[in-house]
C-alpha cells in the first residue's frame, strides 16, 4: 500500500518503480502539502528556492513522472513555448547569429527543467507569425530572437502588445521599449572596449557596424566607444564609421571599404564578431598586422572567436545565463507572476588581437 499525508519514504527505500508515484508521495515524503509540490516543480516562485531544490530532489530519488497532459488540460495550457528567429536582411537569409545557437543549448535545458515542450522556427518579418503561435493555442508564450531592422519590427511588437501576447524578446534594453525584454549592457561594453584599446596606447579607433536607431544594439556599442573617446580628448572622426551588419562577408567587405578612404587608424572596434571574422581577413590581404598595426576588437564571444588568428578580443555575452533567464522570466509571465526586463553584464576578454 502506498503511504500518503502523515507518513514519509526513509530516503533509502523509495517506493517499487511498479507503483506509480504521484505528487502526493513527494508531498509526503517532503513534509509540504501536494499544492506546494505542484508550484515548486512549476518552478512557482511563491515557493522558496531552498524548497523546490529539496521537492524536486525528492521527486527524482523517488521516480516521479509528471503527467503533463493531464496537468496542462486541468490549467488550459499547452505547456510548450515557440521560440521564433527573426532574419535579419543579408545575402544569406537563412544564416542565424551563433550567438543565438549558442544561446539554444540553455534555452532547452531550461524549458525541459521547467516542464515545457518548445517549438522553433525561422521568421520573416513580414510574415503574420504572431497568428501561428499563441494566438491559435499552439504555444503559451514567445520567445523571440534577432530582429534585423528594429524599426520593422517594433510595429510586430506594438501588435503583440496591443492583443496582450505573452512574450520575451532579447535586445536592446530601453525605458520605453515594448513589452518583456533582455538584454545586454551594450554602451558598457562598448566602453570597456575603447578603454582597453586606449591603455593599450591606440589613439585612432575605427568602428564598423550600423549605429543607427534601426540597429540599437550597435547603436550603443557604438556609442560607448564614443564616450570614452571623448572623454579622453580624442576625436570622433565619422570616416572611421563604416556600416555593416552582422556576417562575416559583410564585415570583409566594409572594413575594405574604410582601408581605400586612406584614414589613419590603429584599432579596430567591430560591432559583433562576425563582422570581426571579416575584418580580420581584410586587414591579412591589405598587409596590415594585427595586433601590431591595427588592435582588432569585437562582441559576442562566439565559439569562432577563440579560434581565429589570431585570438578575437571581444566582450562576452552570458548566453548560458541569458538562455534561462529568457525562459524562467516567460514562464513567471505565463503564471500571472511580476516580471520586469533585465540587462546583463558585459565581460571583456582579452585575447591577442588586441
Amino acid at each position: 500500500m502506498r503511504c500518503r499525508v502523515g507518513c514519509a519514504f526513509p530516503s533509502q527505500e523509495p517506493p517499487p518503480l511498479s507503483d506509480r508515484v504521484t505528487s502526493f508521495d513527494i508531498a509526503a515524503a517532503a513534509g509540504v502539502s501536494q499544492p506546494t509540490v505542484s508550484r515548486a516543480l512549476r518552478g512557482d516562485r511563491t515557493v522558496s528556492a531552498a524548497t523546490r531544490l529539496r521537492i524536486a530532489a525528492i521527486a527524482e530519488q523517488l521516480g516521479y513522472k509528471v503527467d503533463r497532459a493531464a496537468s496542462s488540460l486541468r490549467r488550459g495550457e499547452a505547456k510548450t513555448l515557440a521560440l521564433l528567429f527573426f532574419e535579419d536582411p543579408l545575402p544569406d537569409a537563412t544564416a542565424i547569429n551563433p550567438f543565438f545557437l549558442s544561446m539554444l543549448g540553455s534555452i532547452l535545458k531550461t524549458c525541459a527543467l521547467r516542464g515545457y515542450d518548445l517549438l522553433t522556427s525561422f521568421q520573416q518579418l513580414s510574415a503574420d507569425w504572431h497568428k501561428d503561435y499563441e494566438d491559435s493555442r499552439k504555444a503559451d508564450g514567445l520567445i523571440l530572437l534577432g530582429y534585423g531592422d528594429w524599426e520593422t519590427y517594433r510595429v510586430r511588437l506594438e501588435q503583440l502588445v496591443g492583443q496582450k501576447t505573452r512574450y520575451v524578446r532579447w535586445g536592446s534594453v530601453e525605458p520605453n521599449g515594448l513589452g518583456l525584454v533582455l538584454g545586454c549592457d551594450n554602451i558598457g561594453g562598448g566602453r570597456d572596449v575603447a578603454r582597453h584599446l586606449l591603455n593599450r596606447g591606440r589613439k585612432s579607433v575605427a568602428f564598423v557596424g550600423t549605429a543607427s536607431d534601426h540597429y540599437p544594439e550597435f547603436r550603443d556599442r557604438y556609442r560607448g566607444l564614443c564616450d570614452v573617446l571623448r572623454g579622453a580628448g580624442l576625436p570622433v572622426d565619422p570616416g572611421l564609421h563604416v556600416d555593416a551588419l552582422s556576417s562575416e562577408q559583410v564585415g570583409y567587405d566594409a572594413t575594405r571599404r574604410l582601408l581605400a578612404r586612406d584614414i589613419p587608424f590603429d584599432a579596430l572596434f567591430a560591432a559583433s564578431d562576425l563582422i570581426a571574422l571579416g575584418a580580420l581577413r581584410a586587414l591579412d590581404e591589405a598587409g596590415r598586422r594585427v595586433p601590431d598595426d591595427v588592435a582588432v576588437a569585437g562582441f559576442d564571444d562566439i565559439p569562432a572567436a577563440r579560434l581565429s588568428r589570431p585570438p578575437l578580443t571581444t566582450v562576452a555575452q552570458d548566453y548560458a545565463r541569458a538562455g534561462a533567464l529568457l525562459v524562467d522570466t516567460l514562464v513567471r509571465q505565463i503564471a500571472g507572476e511580476t516580471t520586469e526586463n533585465v540587462m546583463l553584464p558585459a565581460t571583456l576578454m582579452v585575447r591577442a588581437s588586441a
